[in-house]
């Protein structure tokens, strides 16, 4: 049962909610007292969701599939005895999805959480394209932001580093050293460890329920992996050392 009043009496939709950070961005916001519709294509993790926890509906939703994007009008239904105009969070990894519910969250002035990347700002070897759609995602919420103040609608975003997922755990195994290549993604972050998906979560509500004069931010929850300096050159790489006295 919710812990929570933050986002009572509230209906927040969640893509790419059935695990993972989505999964850690539903349970906060359930805690937070608000009804929570879990949109994912993985339905085993969905449907689990959904018997978990009371106030959440699950509907099967592929963000990578047209018809699934155009096809918004299942969320008329009264699964919560209110109308859709209620709602109030729309958190998305799909940033078309979250431009299809722009007329409802006009009517009830709700807000839009992208969920964005560090990698969009800071740049990864070896992941053009995921990082190019990350920095677009960051840089569409700028811009959306600009468009939908007017309707006193807020978007921001989320931008997470090395969070501890089970795509992470399954990344991982495919390398030669798991424990090795885990241990480099805790010791990116100065706090010495990788994020939480509950900790996600809860800057998500916090952007939804507290953060009332912020639009166009993009909040990062990174444990500080941007900051300060770190080996960056591969062993590979060849290096122009400078001459040195001693």
């Amino acid at each position: 049962m919710a812990t929570g009043t933050r986002y009572a009496g509230k209906v927040v939709v969640v893509t790419g909610g059935g695990r993972g950070i989505g999964a850690g961005i539903v349970r906060a916001f359930v805690d937070s007292g608000a009804q929570v519709v879990i949109c994912d294509k993985d339905e085993s993790g969905g449907r689990a969701l959904e018997q978990e926890l009371p106030g959440t509906v699950f509907i099967l939703c592929d963000v990578t599939q047209e018809d699934d994007m155009k096809d918004i009008s299942f969320l008329l239904r009264p699964w919560f005895l209110r109308p859709f105009a209620d709602l109030a969070a729309w958190i998305v990894l799909s940033t078309t999805l979250a431009t299809l519910a722009l007329p409802h969250l006009r009517k009830s002035q709700g807000n839009v959480i992208n969920i964005s990347s560090l990698v969009g700002a800071i740049g990864q070897a070896q992941a053009v394209p995921y990082v190019a759609t990350k920095g677009a995602v960051t840089a569409m919420t700028k811009a959306l932001a600009l468009d939908e103040s007017p309707y006193g609608v807020r978007v921001n975003c989320i931008s997470p580093g090395n969070i501890w997922t089970p795509l992470w755990e399954e990344l991982a195994a495919l390398t030669p050293d798991p424990r090795a290549t885990i241990l480099e993604g805790m010791l990116a972050q100065p706090l010495g460890r990788m994020g939480q998906p509950a900790e996600v979560g809860a800057a998500a509500v916090f952007l939804a329920s507290e953060a009332n004069f912020c639009t166009g931010i993009e909040l990062l929850v990174t444990g500080g992996a941007e900051l300060g300096y770190g080996r960056k050159a591969s062993r590979s790489t060849p290096v122009d050392a400078p001459d040195i006295p001693f």
